[in-house]
């Protein structure tokens, strides 16, 4: 199984387009919030089935696209394992990992795929309350909007009854370009950036995407 996750999109989706001639052989998207609207359109457009999970920008009601009543997460079922996919606000990502764990746990999950910080990076946690020992945490950054120095990333995940992996990849690895990033990584991520933006739409919207209260 291999999955595309995206996230904090924005509404801002050339970047995506971009990449689409890229990517070959993906059996799922999956988009962290920030903006749903976004997956419902990419969804439209490549015909390829989507989970998706509302952020503090898109509202209070989220689930996959086929069943838009559930929560504010969701499931995903791979060979390896489940993968709860969240926006991570609710979680206070930008504070810590502890309420991902914790969710993570409850729901029976051995890896997280959440957004919310415009920061990529891949880590594995060992935790011997998880099936195989480690929990991943995933987040794919954001292609137009980074904030961690590079020139926009997503992730790609693959699984099978074997095995279980992630890398982060840079849109200017696949793209060329003058954008930042550093080229496609298995770990980590890279140091914060701040995105100018005029007007006050601009400006709401930061206070926004960086606020744990919405």
């Amino acid at each position: 199984m291999k999955i595309l996750a995206i996230g904090d999109t924005h509404n801002k989706l050339n970047m995506v387009h971009d990449i689409r001639s890229k990517l070959t052989g993906i059996d799922l998207v999956i988009h962290t919030g920030d903006r749903y609207e976004d997956a419902v359109q990419l969804q439209r457009e490549l015909g390829i089935p989507f989970v998706c999970v509302k952020g503090n920008c898109d509202g209070s009601c989220s689930g996959t696209l086929c069943d838009p009543r559930g929560g504010d997460f969701a499931i995903v079922e791979t060979e390896k394992g489940k993968i709860l996919v969240t926006h991570g606000h609710n979680e206070h990502v930008n504070y810590g990992y502890d309420r991902l764990r914790y969710k993570a746990l409850e729901n029976g999950c051995m890896a997280v795929v959440f957004g919310h910080t415009h920061k990529a990076m891949i880590e594995q946690i060992e935790d011997s309350a998880v099936s195989g020992g480690y929990l991943w945490l995933i987040n794919p950054g954001s292609l137009p909007l980074p904030r961690d120095g590079s020139g926009g990333s997503y992730a790609i995940i693959r699984s099978s009854e074997e095995r279980f992996d992630a890398t982060v990849v840079y849109y200017n690895t696949v793209m060329g370009g003058s954008r930042g990033g550093s080229g496609l990584e298995s770990h980590g991520a890279g140091a914060g950036r701040e995105n100018k933006k005029s007007g006050n739409a601009g400006f709401i919207s930061d206070l926004l995407n960086y606020s744990d209260r919405f």
